[in-house]
């Protein structure tokens, strides 16, 4: 009884406060890149910046999940853009008591962390995300576009009444978009004199 009474009160202060300081996320850089075994990965970083009343709710038990949306697009005169491919990926931030640790998971895959900021660190930097694995046209030209923000749907309905009416829950980087035009292929690299020889050796035993 006295844990639901502490949770309503917290509900009820955190819900009824003022607005915190603003909070953001904001997009530093972004690049789209040929993989070595073939289609493209994404690397990005971006700086996220939790308010105080963010901080608060993931220290006292509230999940907060963010999601990385990225969209790769060809223009088209004679109809709406053609989508070549939609892709997201989720980070669930949450706080675990006994283990005074922050839990930062992807899928089934998950990292303790001591402090928030270790945590959030590291969806702050994207490295190498295979977002296709299929190779494009050399030379064609692209539109890509990403996304970095708070799921606010996927917090405790609660929250969700303040989430939707109040911008201290606002973290979102907007979408960003820039060119994309696909490098032309890389040929294999032509083998030196002495390997040249060595396999004529070999051809004339």
């Amino acid at each position: 009884m006295r844990a639901r009474n502490w949770l309503l009160s917290f509900l009820f202060c955190f819900l009824a406060a003022g607005l915190a300081h603003a909070a953001g996320v904001e997009a530093a850089h972004q690049e789209l890149t040929a993989a070595e075994g073939g289609g493209y990965v994404l690397s990005a970083d971006f700086r996220i910046d939790l308010n105080a009343r963010q901080k608060e709710a993931v220290t006292h038990g509230v999940p907060l999940v963010f999601e990385l949306e990225f969209r790769l697009e060809r223009s088209r005169w004679y109809w709406t853009d053609e989508v070549i491919v939609r892709k997201r990926q989720t980070w669930r931030l949450s706080y675990h008591a006994l283990t005074r640790q922050y839990r930062l998971s992807v899928g089934p895959l998950r990292q303790s962390f001591a402090t928030l900021e270790e945590a959030v660190q590291v969806f702050s930097h994207v490295r190498r995300w295979l977002v296709l694995e299929e190779n494009l046209k050399p030379g064609s030209e692209y539109l890509a576009n990403l996304r970095l923000h708070l799921d606010v749907s996927q917090l405790p309905k609660p929250f969700q009444v303040s989430a939707f009416t109040s911008q201290d829950w606002s973290l979102d980087s907007g979408w960003q978009e820039w060119d994309f035009v696909v490098p032309p292929a890389i040929a294999p690299a032509a083998p030196d004199d002495e390997a040249q020889e060595a396999h004529a050796e070999e051809a004339a035993q």
